[in-house]
C-alpha cells in the first residue's frame, strides 16, 4: 500500500514536536525536585584558618559562606558579631563551620579558663618522670590518682585510690592534645574535677606522695579499691593455710605393717685341728753279708730313742 508523502511528514513533524515538550517538561521537574531538596542557601561562619585550643576569635581568622538550610550546622552562627572575642575550646579546622559547643563564652578569658565547664574546677599537682608516666600523661588522656601515706595513729603504709576516670586539663602549659602522643617533660599536670574532688587531691597532695595511673580514655569503669597495706607486701607476714587432706572412705582399714621374718643363720663349723703326724719308726735291723750268706739282725736300741 502506497502511503501518502503529506501524512508521513505530519507525523515525523508531530514525533519531533512531542520530543521537545518532553524534554522542557523533564527539565522544569528535575529542576524544581532539586530547588525542592537543596532549599534556600543561609550564610554561616566558618574558620579561614586552623584555630587551636584557647585562641580567641577574631574578624580576620574567620569568613561568612553559604550553605543550603537543610545542611546549616546545629548551634552555627550567621553573623561574625555572634562570634567575635569569645575563645576556642576545642580545635577547628579551615572551612569548618563554628558552633556553639567549639567555643567558650565571651569574656571568659583565653587559654585554659574557658575549657572549665561550669561547676567544675581545675587543680594542678606536682608530677616527676614516675608520678607523670614518663611525660605520657597528656592533655585530653584520663588518670586515676592514687596517694601513700601513713595515716594518724597507724604505724602501716597505705596506698589508696583517691580518684578514677579524671580527664587531664593540661600538661605544664600545653593545652593542646598532641595528635602523635608524643611525651611532655612537665612538672605539673592539671586536671578536671569537681569541688570535692579538688579536695580530696589538695589533701593527699599534702598528706602523702601523689601518683598518676594512665587507663585508657574509653574505660569508663570505676572500682571499688580497699587500699593496700605494707605489710601485705611481704611474704613474712602472709598465712599460708595448708590444703586439707581428702577424707579416706570409712570403710577402708590400714593393714598393718608386716613384720620382717629373720631367718638365722647357723655358725660356720669350727676347722678342724690338724691331724697329728705320726714320728717315724725307727729301723734298727742291719743286713749282714757273711760269704755268700745274707742274714738281717736287729740291733739294740738305744736307751731314750
Amino acid at each position: 500500500m502506497h502511503l501518502d508523502r503529506r501524512f508521513l511528514i505530519v507525523v515525523g513533524l508531530s514525533l519531533v514536536w512531542a520530543l521537545l515538550v518532553s524534554g522542557v517538561f523533564y527539565r522544569v521537574a528535575a529542576g524544581s525536585r532539586s530547588e525542592a531538596t537543596i532549599g534556600r542557601e543561609k550564610p554561616v561562619v566558618v574558620a579561614v584558618r586552623p584555630l587551636p585550643m584557647g585562641a580567641m576569635i577574631e574578624p580576620d581568622c574567620v569568613k561568612l559562606s553559604s550553605l543550603p538550610e537543610s545542611r546549616f550546622p546545629k548551634g552555627g552562627f550567621s553573623k561574625i558579631e555572634e562570634v567575635q572575642g569569645r575563645p576556642v575550646v576545642s580545635p577547628i579546622e579551615p572551612d569548618e563551620p563554628l558552633v556553639e559547643a567549639r567555643l567558650g563564652a565571651r569574656g571568659s578569658g583565653a587559654g585554659l579558663a574557658p575549657m572549665i565547664p561550669p561547676g567544675m574546677r581545675a587543680v594542678s599537682v606536682r608530677v616527676n618522670d614516675v608520678v607523670g608516666v614518663s611525660g605520657f600523661v597528656l592533655p585530653g588522656m584520663r588518670v586515676d590518682v592514687l596517694v601513700t601515706g601513713r595515716p594518724a595513729g597507724r604505724d602501716d603504709t597505705v596506698t589508696a585510690t583517691v580518684l578514677q576516670n579524671v580527664p587531664v586539663l593540661s600538661a605544664g602549659t600545653t593545652i593542646q592534645a598532641d595528635p602523635k602522643s608524643q611525651p611532655i617533660s612537665t612538672t605539673v599536670v592539671t586536671l578536671l574535677v569537681t569541688p570535692a574532688q579538688a579536695e580530696a587531691v589538695t589533701l593527699a597532695n599534702a598528706e602523702g606522695k601523689i601518683q598518676l595511673v594512665l587507663r585508657n580514655a574509653t574505660d569508663q569503669q570505676v572500682n571499688q579499691m580497699g587500699g593496700r597495706h605494707l605489710h601485705e607486701l611481704y611474704a613474712a607476714d602472709r598465712v599460708v593455710v595448708p590444703a586439707p587432706e581428702p577424707a579416706k572412705p570409712p570403710t577402708e582399714r590400714r593393714k598393718p605393717a608386716a613384720v620382717p621374718v629373720v631367718t638365722p643363720v647357723p655358725a660356720a663349723a669350727p676347722a678342724p685341728a690338724p691331724a697329728a703326724v705320726a714320728a717315724p719308726a725307727v729301723d734298727n735291723s742291719v743286713l749282714m753279708i757273711r760269704g755268700n750268706q745274707k742274714t738281717v739282725e736287729t740291733a739294740p736300741a738305744k736307751a731314750g730313742s
